[in-house]
């Protein structure tokens, strides 16, 4: 077996930019997602996973715009270029501290040489809800946004009619904009807190 399937079911297709599940909604469209986030008043930061130098993880953390994320699989993590990917065909999980309000993400399927396959990628998050898109390459998106509580983890599964693994090209994150206010506020408590310490 070479390491770095699964049997599927039919899938329909989706005519919908995002749809609604729950208390979650999923996108299709990266401009539509990040349109969204504006809307709420958060701001995207990315996590391009090009600071991970090519080889073998038996798992790997990073952080982004105050998220703390873990990713894993069983038999290990594989990065090659920027792509983040497992080193068995089988699935791959993100675990975010804190939760997330919004992720989104390039999701697709690559063979054992990190080339780009057609496949079936499904997003699934903690609480049950998922997307499924035929992904063709790193260009390929899937979105959520949750209006109640937040993403703990989501995990990507990919599948062709050879062996594939799930692969990752930029994972996002849609988090908050701290308000001038409050940034000015917190500068005069530090500069309170100072003064008291020099007078006693």
């Amino acid at each position: 077996m070479q390491t770095r399937s699964l049997a599927l079911g039919a899938f329909g297709a989706f005519a919908f930019a995002a749809t609604t599940s729950a208390a979650v909604i999923t996108f299709s469209q990266q401009n539509v997602w990040s349109a969204y986030a504006a809307f709420q008043n958060l701001t995207v930061v990315t996590e391009d996973f090009n600071s991970f130098s090519d080889g073998f993880y038996a798992s790997a953390t990073g952080s982004v715009g105050g998220i703390d994320w873990t990713g894993s699989a069983a038999g290990g993590i594989y990065v090659q270029s920027g792509l983040f990917s497992t080193n068995n065909p089988t699935s791959l999980t993100f675990n975010f501290s804190p939760g997330v309000q919004a992720v989104a993400g390039n999701f697709f399927g690559t063979d054992i040489s990190f080339n780009a396959v057609p496949s079936l990628v499904q997003v699934t998050l903690a609480d049950g809800t998922s997307t499924i898109l035929l992904a063709n390459g790193p260009a390929d998106f899937s979105g959520f946004f949750s209006t109640g509580a937040a993403i703990s983890s989501l995990t990507v599964t990919a599948a062709s009619g050879s062996t594939v693994y799930p692969t990752v090209d930029n994972l996002y994150f849609a988090v908050p904009i701290p308000a001038p206010g409050a940034a000015a506020l917190i500068g005069l408590a530090a500069v309170a807190t100072r003064r008291r310490r020099d007078v006693a």
